[in-house]
């Protein structure tokens, strides 16, 4: 009983002090006419970015894994904002298959994209997995399928210029110390849930970079951003948990950042920041925390590594720009 007041008491103390010291999106701009999609979106920061985007009078599309529980978050949304122009899309940004479908549909039936915020990811599992392509499913899902995506719906972010691309990173990038292009899928290397966490996250930023020189008179922005430590599911799933020790740590993780870290709707305020603040329009290629542009790790800014990466993604998706399907 009076370890439970504690944990109560200590939560309140730390949700207090975020409150007055976390980074807060503070454009008031509206969004009617305009188009977003945000991927992973069904939970945690997206689904707070998503009903964020859809209260200013967009229409938000939650491209998500999981139908039956993005549908639910929709609803939601639309019974919160009494904006119905929510709708769902089914999307696994693990698979590139799925991507390609997603982007087609996006592409048949969307005259517009003005927001696209990449921000689905898996923290890892514990063993090393491989996706039906053939790539390390952490990499998959947090980075190589943002990147296909991304490609796919340039032309159409490019026709409704001004528009924005946000990739969710993460600090955990710091982690990452070197890289090595020749195994992103840790197929030589030794694989841990860490490792590959960080260098999809490290693989945001530098792909953010890129795509930034890329688009340069395009009318089109790409930043990259940490939410912050956020108190959500991402890390302790079932699923990442094979063994009962690692049960036993990650829930203690879970416990640790349900006390000290942001709630979801403080997570997502660097993400809505840059989908939305007028202080940022035009700016591009940049790292945000805390809705202020920071500095990233030192091979972050390695601008030839970023060059090297991307052609090493396109391979490895099978993307060329003139043979999109």
């Amino acid at each position: 009983m009076l370890l439970t007041t504690l944990t109560e008491l200590v939560k309140l103390v730390v949700r207090t002090l975020w409150q007055r010291w976390a980074g807060r999106c503070t454009s008031s701009r509206g969004l009617a006419g305009m188009t977003a999609i945000v991927t992973g979106a069904s939970a945690g920061i997206g689904k707070e970015a998503a009903k964020d985007l859809a209260k200013r009078g967009a229409r938000v599309i939650l491209a998500c894994r999981n139908v039956p529980k993005a549908q639910a978050v929709a609803d939601h949304i639309i019974s919160e904002t009494g904006n119905k122009n929510v709708v769902v899309r089914q999307l696994d940004t693990s698979d590139l298959a799925f991507v390609r479908c997603f982007a087609k549909e996006v592409l048949q039936t969307e005259d517009a994209i003005h927001i696209l915020v990449n921000n689905a990811g898996i923290a890892g599992k514990q063993m090393r997995e491989v996706t039906r392509d053939g790539l390390e499913l952490t990499m998959a899902t947090n980075y190589y399928g943002h990147f296909l995506l991304t490609n796919l719906l340039l032309p159409r972010l490019k026709a409704s210029a001004p528009s924005r691309i946000v990739n969710v990173s993460s600090a955990a990038h710091f982690f990452t110390w070197q890289i090595n292009l020749k195994d992103l899928n840790f197929e030589k290397r030794t694989y841990s849930t860490m490792a590959a966490y960080s260098l999809s996250k490290l693989c945001n930023i530098l792909f953010s970079a890129e795509l930034a020189d890329r688009l340069q008179g395009s009318g089109v922005t790409s930043n990259s951003l940490h939410p912050g430590a956020v108190s959500t599911d991402i890390i302790a799933r079932a699923e990442n948990s094979t063994t009962w020790w690692r049960r036993y740590c990650l829930h203690i993780g879970d416990i640790l950042l349900s006390i000290f870290g942001k709630d979801s709707e403080l997570g997502a305020q660097t993400i809505i920041h840059l989908a939305v603040a007028e202080e940022v329009e035009g700016v591009t290629g940049k790292y945000f925390d805390e809705c202020k542009e920071a500095i990233p790790s030192w091979l972050a800014l390695n601008n030839k590594l970023a060059k090297s990466l991307w052609k090493v993604s396109e391979r490895d998706v099978q993307y060329t720009p003139n043979g999109l399907y």
